[in-house]
């Protein structure tokens, strides 16, 4: 997956804010993961009209060259547009579908012009065909302001002035983004996938050159995030807990994906499942014919299913039994039990998989909930990173997905518990080069070997014990 490793981090390693808040390796990761950036949210049928990016980007508003903090930043078109910069992802959205790599996989899959193809728009883009627009709206800003924030007719000439408020703002139409549920759904509406238009990989796209998509609330948010939280924010909004965050993203993921993969039309593809949901690279690896069998995959023991069956990705799903270990211990059994009856239902039929992918659906729906209505400790953090490195646990990093999140996950924590003062951050640095190690075994899926990563990931995760 990360074919751009080195240049992603060349590419990353001008951006401060970034700089400070992740190592290099994770925003490599990520920009790996963000090369086909996504516009969630959807105002369609609200009456809502959306007025383009240029309607926010005036010198008083946020299009200053370099903000001065007053209230707001007040450059945040320019970081929404930074060149090269994962920063920047969204607003090239819908400029990578003219690239060669665009017009290719269009052609692949007939779809014609990708400038102006409904299946690419829906993420590539501010793409609401059923709702109004203004007359600065312009399709080719890619996913531009009100993708994430929400169509702002209701809200844009008030937003900023006195009596408004936080609450005001949102029951005019803004988007609480603070809310960490629906800001994991808006995301997931292209970073994993919804029901709407244009917004579903199928593994027909990817065969013809789309990247795999996956998903992880907080450290894509650190990537993407144009404000600081200041006093002022904390005051309006209350600040991020990042832990709460990650765990609620977690939580939702597993979610949407058994709601789509229940869906009718989402499951299938002809006579085949649909294979986007599927583990990618226990199908795509070397192939061997000798004398002697060369097993190029471990069996899984959170997966009870058939001998050379395709896994479902399960990334999400090993890292919400964590949360649910270390947060919601009432319900982490009958998640993990519905998780193997999900499982083992692959290998009974389409009718009891989505049977079964509905009470994981359910089951993850109410840790999002206690994920979501908890209190967070600050010692929250090595918890769950304890529970990541439980032997029970670790033994399901069998496949690259799931490693890949898995250090993600450890990464990001690590950056909570010095957010919240019980790391140094030159203690962070020196855990640094192990958790650099776990993302080295998951450069590639071509060079990942599940026993190497393991034991780097062990590293990590007890050198960031030994601080508790």
């Amino acid at each position: 997956m990360i074919t751009r490793f080195d240049s992603a981090v060349r590419a990353i390693a001008g951006s401060g804010g970034v700089r400070r808040a992740l190592g290099l390796a994770a925003a490599a990761l990520a920009i790996a993961l963000l090369v086909e950036p996504a516009a969630p949210g959807s105002a369609q049928g609200s009456g809502a009209r959306y007025e383009g990016v240029a309607t926010c980007a005036g010198s008083t508003c946020h299009g200053r060259a370099e903000g001065n903090g007053e209230v707001v930043r007040q450059d945040e078109i320019a970081t929404w547009q930074e060149p090269s910069s994962v920063a920047g992802a969204h607003s090239r959205a819908f400029a990578v579908l003219a690239s060669p790599r665009g017009r290719q996989i269009a052609a692949s899959l007939g779809l014609g012009a990708p400038t102006s193809a409904p299946a690419c728009l829906g993420c590539h883009a501010t793409y609401e065909p059923g709702s109004p627009k203004g007359p600065r709206f312009q399709l080719s800003d890619g996913v531009g302001c009100e993708s994430c924030h929400g169509a702002s007719s209701g809200w844009l000439a008030v937003h900023y002035a006195k009596p408004a408020t936080h609450a005001s703002n949102v029951a005019a139409g803004l988007a609480p983004l603070d809310n960490p549920q629906v800001r994991a759904r808006l995301c997931l509406d292209c970073h994993y996938g919804s029901s709407d238009t244009g917004q579903f990989v199928t593994h027909a796209m990817m065969a013809a050159g789309h990247p795999r998509i996956s998903f992880e609330l907080d450290l894509f948010s650190a990537l993407q995030q144009h404000h600081d939280e200041d006093a002022d924010y904390a005051a309006r909004k209350g600040r991020t807990d990042n832990v709460r965050l990650w765990a609620v993203g977690q939580a939702e993921a597993v979610a949407r994906s058994t709601d789509l993969f229940a869906r009718p039309g989402f499951g299938t593809a002809g006579v085949f499942p649909e294979y986007y949901f599927y583990d990618c690279h226990s199908c795509h690896r070397a192939i061997a014919d000798g004398p002697q069998r060369r097993l190029t995959f471990e069996t899984n023991p959170g997966r009870p299913i058939p001998f050379g069956m395709a896994p479902w990705n399960d990334e999400n799903i090993i890292m919400l039994s964590a949360a649910a270990k270390a947060f919601a211990p009432g319900r982490a059994e009958r998640f993990d039990a519905a998780s193997r009856d999900f499982h083992r239902a692959m290998g009974e039929g389409r009718a009891e998989a989505a049977a079964a992918a509905q009470r994981l659906r359910g089951e993850a729906s109410a840790l999002s909930g206690a994920l979501a209505g908890r209190g967070y400790a600050s010692g929250d953090a090595f918890t769950v990173v304890q529970a990541i490195a439980d032997r029970t646990l670790s033994a399901r990093f069998t496949d690259y997905a799931g490693s890949a999140q898995a250090v993600m996950a450890v990464d990001t924590l690590l950056n909570a518990m010095v957010r919240d003062g019980r790391v140094t951050t030159g203690a962070a640095a020196g855990i640094r080069a192990n958790i650099n190690r776990a993302y080295g075994a998951v450069r590639s899926p071509e060079s990942y070997n599940p026993t190497q990563f393991r034991a780097a990931l062990g590293q990590a995760t007890r050198a960031i014990g030994a601080l508790r």
